[in-house]
């Protein structure tokens, strides 16, 4: 772990030894949206609209950046969000992200599209866990993989609401690049035909266990959601990677926090890069931040230690932002704290590492 502290010492670093690592087609993966990638850009642009209102002159001295799981104290308020296709961003999948998530103290939520049984997975997780499902097959296939999961120790189930339709990712469609796990992965239908009758019905039928929303955007889904006893309202818009032209989900947050009244947890993702993003998505009132892209960078560029010191990196940034802000820990964090402003850079999924030096010829970096 040392040599890879000493190798990258800045997350753009970590990026740039991704890129180096994975092909032209799996990169273009990573880093691409659905069609015109707008709603990727809004995530960014989302976050980079807002700034911060420092206090001065509190004792900083010690900060503690950690926050909760369940009630569980983690390292930082970060969760690893679920990702398709890990396996072929280097070896391992599952396996690999369980471990990093364990070696960084934080939880992660596994997908279902990968090729590492989730039985496997759990067992090499040594921290909170959660399965994410997509749903590929009838009742008994969702139930199947609910028993399994929490047989396997799997903390809470997640359930994946916003991927009616595959979207159209027009970087892989004009790659001519296929992706070897959709390819395989049959059974769409089942996910277009998902209800709330069918949330409702697993709700009744698993009532003991920590139901999780994956994708909620409008205040009138969450309020339902919350009626059926989720135990998070999960605010996504999938990176970007589904609807076009679709609203950054830190601009739908406060609306969702408001619409849930503390009756369930709120999660967020979409577009977290820096540890200053996640002091603000906790400030408009998120429990727990997922993040997507940024691990991915941290697993192609090393592994399991690649996604450990992507979360080390995101801690030192979090205890400066909240020591910089005169706060010592996440609690009194509130909106007070930030203000509305323009952005000064160009939103893309990369706009957040400025000093990422890349070639404009090959996309590598220089």
């Amino acid at each position: 772990m040392d040599d890879v502290r000493n190798r990258f010492q800045t997350l753009h670093e970590i990026v740039a030894a991704a890129r180096l690592n994975l092909s032209t087609h799996l990169w273009n993966y990573v880093i691409g949206a659905t069609a015109t990638e707008t709603t990727a850009k809004r995530n960014r642009l989302a976050l980079d609209r807002l700034a911060f209102m420092p206090h001065v002159l509190n004792d900083v001295e010690h900060v503690d950046p950690s926050g909760s799981f369940f009630g569980q104290k983690i390292r930082i308020p970060v969760t690893i969000a679920p990702v398709g296709g890990l396996d072929q961003l280097g070896r391992g999948g599952g396996v690999t992200v369980a471990k990093g998530a364990g070696m960084a103290g934080i939880p992660f939520l596994v997908s279902s599209v990968t090729d590492v049984p989730l039985e496997q997975t759990a067992a090499a997780a040594t921290g909170p866990k959660v399965f994410q499902l997509y749903v590929r097959g009838d009742e008994a296939f969702v139930d199947d993989h609910i028993s399994r999961a929490m047989a396997a120790g799997y903390d809470a189930f997640c359930i994946t609401v916003d991927s009616a339709l595959y979207s159209r990712r027009e970087r892989d469609i004009t790659n001519r690049f296929t992706k070897p796990w959709r390819a395989a992965n049959t059974g769409m239908n089942f996910q277009a035909s998902l209800s709330w009758k069918d949330i409702e019905r697993v709700r009744t039928k698993f009532p003991d266990v920590k139901l999780i929303l994956k994708g909620i955007e409008a205040q009138a889904d969450a309020v339902r959601a919350c009626d059926l006893g989720v135990s998070v309202v999960y605010v996504s818009n999938h990176g970007g990677r589904q609807l076009d032209h679709g609203v950054g989900s830190i601009d739908v947050l406060p609306d969702i926090v408001e619409a849930v009244e503390g009756q369930a947890q709120v999660w967020v993702d979409g577009g977290i890069c820096r540890g200053s993003d996640v002091v603000k998505a906790v400030a408009l009132g998120a429990d727990l931040v997922g993040i997507g892209r940024l691990y991915c960078y941290g697993y192609a560029a090393a592994g399991a230690e690649g996604i450990a010191r992507v979360i080390e990196l995101l801690e030192i940034e979090i205890i400066e932002t909240l020591g910089l802000l005169g706060l010592t820990s996440f609690k009194g964090l509130d909106r007070s704290y930030l203000r509305a402003v323009e952005s000064v850079t160009p939103p893309s999924t990369l706009s957040a590492f400025p000093l990422l030096n890349l070639d404009a010829a090959s996309d590598r970096p220089a």
